[in-house]
């Protein structure tokens, strides 16, 4: 385990909900493993499974729940899977190998008490220890999984356990799941290659219990689930990105996602989708929103300093929201695992659509302020 744990912190697993497939695919990265090109045909339930041919991957779920009495809280529960490239595998011991790894965070935000409280896990595949399958929604580390239903498909189970926290949650789709980009893919860059496979299901009914110490919730709630998969790293133009969920009580949903460059600045291919009511997916270009910070908060543990509320503008359906955290204190620093420091939090939306007022919820995911994205392999 040493080993593994040393080995661990080479690799520069992109702890987030969109996936960086941008420039840099070194040539011998290119022969062992595929990149996300245009035409790619969606067949479910198997593209809900692993895709070993590409080299990250990540099943990401978020949302807000409440229990009996009003207490509101905030989660998240992901899954990484990290494929390894042959010449690494080749330094350590044939029992011991990593052809694929997997990582989780699992975090819970305790709204009305201001406390935020996560964990984390690690493990190769292998043994049973942690895996997914490649035909079905079933992926797992340790006793964490996710898992779609076998008899309702449109159902998916979510546990996690750490000491002082459980969570055990039922899912169930109201809304057909969206691919997000253009032709099969999420540009990410400019170039072949520099893209993602990435779809979402934007509306998922949750119920189950929350167990924080000695208390537990039986919660009900709206949650959110990202599935992405891609190769490639961050490019040197880009320190992290800002990336948001949101449920509008119009039952509408959007996807956003700012590439942010080290003059603060978004990068072109920055994109989002907006979803309709009957769960259509609308692809917005950067050229489409406008998306500005307004205030900042000053993490006491990181010191990083980030950006906290936000105004959002879509002027084609005439939209405007205001963003915020529904706390402030949301940021993981996951040494044990991903090695990445980043906030990722319950948020709240507020505005006007069509002239009328709107209010939402959703999830803000915000990374490269701590320190910067840098390409480790």
């Amino acid at each position: 385990m040493r080993k593994l744990r040393h080995y661990v912190r080479s690799i520069p697993l992109l702890a987030s909900s969109l996936l960086l497939v941008l420039p840099g695919l070194a040539n011998d990265m290119a022969k062992e493993f595929a990149i996300a090109t245009e035409g790619y045909r969606y067949s479910f339930p198997r593209d809900h499974g692993a895709h070993e041919a590409f080299r990250t991957e990540w099943w990401y779920y978020t949302g807000q729940l409440t229990a009996k009495g009003g207490r509101p809280f905030g989660y998240q529960l992901t899954f990484f899977r990290r494929g390894m490239m042959r010449e690494h595998v080749k330094t350590l011991p044939s029992q011991w190998a990593v052809t694929q790894l997997y990582l989780a965070h699992f975090a819970v935000s305790d709204l009305s008490q201001g406390q935020f409280h996560y964990a984390e896990k690690i493990s190769r595949a292998g043994l049973g220890k942690a895996g997914a399958d490649h035909d079905r929604l079933h992926v797992w580390v340790d006793q964490w999984r996710a898992e779609s239903s076998a008899t309702e498909p449109s159902t998916q189970t979510l546990q996690a356990a750490d000491e002082n926290l459980t969570l055990q949650l039922t899912v169930s789709q109201e809304k057909p799941l969206v691919v997000h980009g253009t032709n099969g893919i999420s540009q990410k860059g400019s170039a072949v290659g520099q893209a993602s496979h990435y779809y979402s299901f934007t509306r998922l009914a949750t119920a189950g219990t929350l167990t924080i110490g000695k208390e537990s919730f039986n919660v009900t709630g709206t949650s959110w689930m990202d599935h992405e998969f891609g190769s490639a790293d961050l490019d040197k133009n880009l320190v992290g990105w800002d990336w948001f969920s949101l449920q509008l009580d119009n039952q509408r949903e959007l996807m956003l996602y700012r590439l942010r460059r080290a003059d603060g600045s978004a990068d072109p291919v920055s994109s989002g989708t907006l979803i309709d009511r009957e769960g259509r997916g609308q692809h917005l270009s950067i050229g489409d929103f406008t998306l500005a910070p307004t205030s900042y908060w000053t993490s006491p543990t990181s010191k990083a300093r980030y950006p906290q509320r936000w105004r959002l503008t879509i002027p084609s359906q005439q939209l405007s929201l205001e963003l915020a955290p529904l706390m402030a204190e949301q940021e993981l620093s996951t040494t044990g695992s991903t090695q990445v420091t980043y906030w990722e939090g319950a948020i709240k939306a507020t505005g006007t659509a069509q002239g009328k007022p709107i209010h939402g919820q959703g999830y803000m995911e915000l990374t490269g302020y701590a320190e910067r994205f840098t390409k480790k392999l």
